[in-house]
């Protein structure tokens, strides 16, 4: 039986000079992206004021926060809609291309939901056998 490889492994990144997959990988494969769509995911209608995502996302500064969230809306990911009230009120709202990214993210949690146990425990073996060789 031939095997067939995956998308991903027909793609010869070393051609890209500038790779779009590096970069945009990257970017939402950092610290925080991925915990902000995923609490944007939860929200009604994909929606969040600011402070609402700071309460969200365990750990996070508000400078973070705010670049974060720049280089999500910079990507079409999110939108901000900026209400002109005393105090501003700013919301962030997954774009289309943003909840379709939900498709491969929710794929990915789910692989981590699964393999989890089994990770941790080759962490722990990992660390056991690094500590004897110390």
């Amino acid at each position: 039986m031939k095997k067939t490889r995956s998308a991903a492994a027909k793609v010869d990144i070393r051609k890209h000079i500038d790779c779009p997959i590096k970069d945009l990988i990257s970017r939402i494969g950092d610290k925080w992206s991925m915990l902000v769509l995923v609490a944007l995911a939860k929200a009604p209608n994909h929606c969040l004021r600011f402070s609402e995502l700071m309460g969200a996302v365990n750990g996070i500064s508000q400078r973070m926060l705010a670049t974060t969230l720049r280089y999500l809306e910079r990507d079409g990911i999110v939108t901000r809609h900026l209400y002109p009230e005393v105090p501003p009120r700013v919301e962030y709202t997954l774009t289309k291309r943003g909840q379709g990214l939900l498709v491969p993210v929710e794929a990915l949690v789910v692989w981590i939901e699964g393999e989890w146990p089994d990770i941790e425990k080759s962490r722990q073996e990992y660390d056991a056998k690094s500590k004897k060789n110390m």
